[in-house]
């Protein structure tokens, strides 16, 4: 027997849950008035590109920095978006939405923990994303765990 706390990610069930969480979540997204604009031009690949990150920030495997680049990749992809407050609440309900039906856990410590980082993560993408922002393009890809992940400090 092992007193190791597992990750969320393990708790989550790894990779396939992330993989069950965006393939749920984009499927409402392409019907969604508020979202559909913002991913008319996605890529095929897109869903399974945000499970790996999520995946790594949740305590996965580094695939997403090691195929796709890491924080630096996924900040340029939201430079000049434009995220309205309204487009970043309806991502918000969406995944939450998306993570009963892809049957992740319903523990409230689970979802406390995923729900802090997708305000977190949210909030920051809408920030980075507004015209002339002034935004941190080199960090690390952040690492959630059970409690409130730290501020970065360059």
């Amino acid at each position: 027997m092992t007193d190791k706390t597992p990750t969320l990610y393990e708790w989550a069930g790894g990779t396939d849950a992330f993989v069950r969480l965006t393939d749920a979540f984009y499927a409402r997204v392409v019907n969604d008035d508020l979202l559909a604009p913002l991913f008319a031009h996605m890529s095929p690949e897109h869903a399974r590109n945000v499970a790996i990150w999520l995946a790594e920030v949740f305590g996965g495997p580094a695939t997403y920095t090691q195929e796709h680049g890491g924080y630096p990749h996924m900040v340029d992809k939201h430079i000049g978006m434009a995220i309205t407050e309204p487009q970043r609440r309806r991502w918000v309900n969406l995944i939450q939405d998306a993570a009963d039906e892809a049957g992740l856990p319903g523990d409230p410590e689970f979802r406390a923990a995923f729900l802090g980082y997708i305000e977190w993560g949210t909030r920051l993408a809408r920030h980075n994303s507004r015209p002339g922002a002034d935004v941190l393009r080199d960090a690390p890809v952040p690492h959630w765990d059970w409690g409130v992940a730290p501020p970065y400090q360059p």
